[in-house]
């Protein structure tokens, strides 16, 4: 009699688990934080920072240097912009090229915006190493790789 309820609430046990995942698994990602990238308002690149690195490189070869490169950084806790907010190009050693600091966001404008000059300037300027952006806030004091820049 004690076997057979044993059997039976580690098969309703098992039962809770499957459907547990099962049900988190067709759930959006919720909880991470994302990005997008846009070139002059058109979108480039959408992720949630949990994907691959090496779908992270934005090609910029037909930008024009008059453009804008836009980014919009979601945090998951709060489902907004972070605050005292940053951008900045390094290099592969990790050396910043170039920093960027933005004000908080007001309203639904959450975009930080980046002339594409710059990024063309500072290529130029070191050609041959392999250049990244990176975010970093008061909610994401580490920072996050965003992409590697690649101009041709």
């Amino acid at each position: 009699m004690k076997k057979i309820r044993i059997y039976r609430a580690f098969a309703l046990l098992f039962m809770l688990i499957t459907v547990s995942f099962t049900t988190t698994g067709f759930t959006k990602m919720f909880g991470l934080d994302s990005y997008e990238i846009y070139l002059n308002n058109k979108l480039l690149l959408k992720q949630y920072v949990n994907q691959p690195l090496n779908l992270r490189v934005l090609q910029l070869d037909k930008a024009q240097e008059n453009g804008q490169l836009q980014i919009v950084y979601t945090h998951c806790m709060n489902k907004s912009a972070g605050t005292g907010r940053s951008l900045a190009l390094k290099d592969e050693s990790g050396h910043v090229l170039r920093k960027w600091t933005f004000a908080d966001a007001n309203g639904s404008d959450l975009k930080m915006r980046i002339p594409v000059n710059d990024l063309v300037q500072l290529q130029k300027k070191n050609s041959g190493h392999e250049l990244s952006l990176f975010y970093t806030a008061h909610e994401l004091k580490k920072g996050e790789m965003l992409s590697m820049i690649h101009f041709k």
